[in-house]
């Protein structure tokens, strides 16, 4: 039988999308569609922002996008090199948190120690966050993509203020 998926393409370490992969075990042939487009709307305000860490508190990642929205900055503005020698080290003195394992890996591939990766979610991950930073974390000023900041800020007992924003 076939089978359409509305997905985009992931290939995991096998070369393969994990559904194609598991559905053909069943017998089924899957063909993926992709139903969505994207386009990064704030990359100029992002990378600009992320070469001032001294402004912020840390990092939340709460996306693979987020992820992905950061290396484009590094790429389109010829950052890379000074993300190497003192931009990545500046942000590693900081609090990186992440929502999920994926998350998790692709900013360890950037070069930064991201923690929260087990939380799953955006309530999770505030929980997380307010037990591993107690008060401290109301002082502080926190990059994260706004498609989850919704989620995130309600979770959190606290106020964040100067947000790092990518329109997703």
């Amino acid at each position: 039988m076939k089978v359409l998926l509305l997905k985009d393409a992931k290939e995991d370490n096998c070369g393969q999308d994990p559904y194609i992969r598991e559905l053909a075990v069943y017998g089924l042939e899957a063909t993926l569609i992709p139903v969505l487009s994207f386009e990064f709307l704030s990359l100029p305000s992002f990378s600009e922002k992320l070469s001032h860490p001294e402004g912020y508190g840390g990092l939340i990642f709460t996306s693979p996008r987020s992820v992905e929205a950061l290396e484009l900055c590094l790429e389109k503005d010829s950052k890379t090199e000074v993300w190497e020698k003192s931009l990545k080290e500046k942000w590693n003195a900081k609090s990186v948190y992440v929502v999920g394992n994926a998350t998790a890996s692709l900013v360890s591939k950037i070069g930064l120690d991201a923690e929260g990766e087990s939380s799953g979610n955006a309530e999770k991950l505030a929980e997380y966050i307010c037990s591993s930073t107690g008060t401290e974390i109301q002082e502080q000023s926190w990059a994260c993509s706004p498609g989850h900041l919704c989620q995130l800020g309600a979770a959190l007992p606290i106020t964040l203020h100067t947000v790092l924003t990518l329109s997703f």
